[in-house]
C-alpha cells in the first residue's frame, strides 16, 4: 500500500476522462489518488453528448467513461484499468498474484460488474439520472447482494482478505452510495463497517453525494 516509486512513475499525468458523479470513474480516481500518481480529470459532459464525438470515440467506440490515457496506452473498463494500473505501478498486495489470492479478487470484479452493476448502481442511475429501468428489481438485486456479503464481512476485514486490494476500490463507490438509489444501509453493520475501513485508507478520497433516493431532502 506504499506510493507508487519514483522510478515507475509515468512521466506525465494520466488522463482521467470521466464525469463527477460516475462510481466507475470515481474507482479510477480513488485508485488513481491511492497510488499516489500524478493525474488530470477530463470532465466528459455526457448530456451535451461529449462521450458521442469522434475525438471521444476514437478513446472508447462504446462511449463510456472512464477512459485513461497514459502515455501512449489508451484503456477503457473500469476495472480493466484497475488491474492495469495495479499491475503497471502498485504493489503485489493491490492484486495477489498467488492463485487464492488472484482468484479472490477476481470474484469481487465479477461481483463489481454484476451485482453490483445491476443492484445498487443501477438503482442510483435511476433516481439520479432518471434512466428508465425497473426500480424495484434493481432494489432486489442490491438487498440480495447485500444480504450474502454482509456475512463474509463479519469474517474479514476488506473484500478478498486482511488487506485492500482493487476488489475493495471496485466494490466500494456504488456500495457506499446504496442510500441514493433508495436502498438502505442500516441493516448491514459489517459492510458498514467494511466502508468505513475503505474510507480510513491513505489518501482516499470520497465520491460527491447526491440529494437522491433515501438522502432526498
Amino acid at each position: 500500500m506504499s506510493p507508487t516509486p519514483a522510478a515507475s512513475r509515468p512521466r506525465q499525468p494520466i488522463r482521467l476522462h470521466t464525469t463527477r458523479l460516475s462510481g466507475h470513474g470515481h474507482r479510477v480516481q480513488l485508485f488513481l489518488t491511492m497510488l499516489d500518481l500524478p493525474f488530470e480529470v477530463v470532465e466528459v459532459n455526457m448530456k451535451a453528448g461529449d462521450n458521442r464525438r469522434p475525438e471521444f470515440l476514437a478513446l472508447n467506440p462504446f462511449g463510456q467513461v472512464p477512459v485513461i490515457e497514459d502515455g501512449e496506452t489508451v484503456l477503457f473498463d473500469s476495472n480493466a484499468i484497475l488491474v492495469y494500473l495495479a499491475k503497471r505501478y502498485g504493489d503485489a498486495s493491490w492484486l495477489p498474484d498467488d492463485p487464492h489470492g488472484a482468484a479472490a479478487v477476481q470474484r469481487w470484479l465479477s461481483l463489481a460488474a454484476g451485482p453490483i452493476a445491476y443492484g445498487p448502481c443501477a438503482a442510483r442511475l435511476v433516481t439520479v439520472f432518471g434512466a428508465p429501468l425497473d426500480h424495484a428489481f434493481t432494489q432486489r438485486v442490491a438487498v440480495k447482494l447485500f444480504d450474502v456479503i454482509e456475512g463474509e464481512f463479519a469474517s474479514k476485514r476488506f473484500a478478498a482478505g486482511d488487506t485492500p486490494t482493487i476488489a475493495d476500490i471496485a466494490a466500494y463507490a456504488y456500495i457506499a452510495h446504496a442510500p441514493e438509489g433508495g436502498i438502505s444501509l442500516d441493516p448491514y453493520p459489517n459492510l458498514r463497517a467494511w466502508l468505513r475501513r475503505i474510507e480510513a485508507l491513505p489518501r482516499f478520497v470520497p465520491m460527491p453525494q447526491t440529494k437522491a433516493g433515501l438522502l432526498a431532502e
